[in-house]
């Protein structure tokens, strides 16, 4: 640049661009968007596990109703899943779950193949976060308060009588709790995004 009195005037010569290493920013943005495309495949894969144990959970335990009693005497009625208010918890906080773990589902997979998120990105790192650390907590609270509930009724004649009603349930809570780990690992990955943007102001950093 040649300066004539206070004016600059651009110079004949054209501008050589100087390569430096960090002076690659669509590089660097390839690069970015593939670990992050990466990273939401593992979101993907524990939002999948989440979905189905804690659907197999809810069915598991709706369908202790039709659980044979053992019992020759038919006048005693069978136990019902809804007989009982913390198979009710376990129930009910698992076909929530499973529901937000489909919307999830579906918002990851627009994740990957739009590169973009449903809601803005302020919005989605915290929804993703805040509802999973919510959802963690309600079905570690259901399968705690089932499986009290299991243990009491080995203590008494319902697992005796009905023994097949008493496994359907265990089952059903077993199924509950490793929904909750993979809500759990999710809301941990979801933590992370949420830590990237406070720090890079972007979802993930490479």
């Amino acid at each position: 640049m040649v300066r004539n009195g206070s004016v600059e005037s651009p110079s004949p010569r054209p501008r050589i661009h100087q390569t430096h290493p960090h002076d690659t920013p669509l590089f660097q943005s390839t690069v970015s968007q593939s670990n992050l495309r990466r990273f939401n495949y593992w979101i993907l894969l524990f939002r999948l596990s989440a979905f189905c144990f804690s659907l197999s959970a809810a069915v598991f335990m709706l369908t202790t109703n039709v659980a044979h009693h053992d019992h020759d005497d038919d006048s005693i009625s069978p136990p019902r899943w809804y007989h009982f208010g913390a198979f009710r918890f376990v129930f009910a906080a698992n076909s929530i779950v499973a529901i937000y773990s489909l919307f999830e589902i579906g918002a990851s997979v627009w994740e990957i193949y739009s590169n973009c998120t449903v809601f803005p990105e302020f919005s989605q790192v915290w929804f993703d976060f805040g509802h999973d650390q919510v959802f963690a907590y309600l079905l570690l609270s259901a399968g705690s308060t089932g499986t009290e509930l299991a243990r009491q009724l080995r203590g008494v004649d319902t697992c005796t009588v009905n023994n097949a009603f008493c496994i359907q349930s265990d089952i059903a809570l077993a199924l509950g709790f490793v929904g909750f780990l993979s809500v759990l690992i999710s809301s941990l990955l979801s933590g992370y995004r949420v830590v990237c943007f406070m720090i890079k102001g972007s979802r993930f950093v490479h």
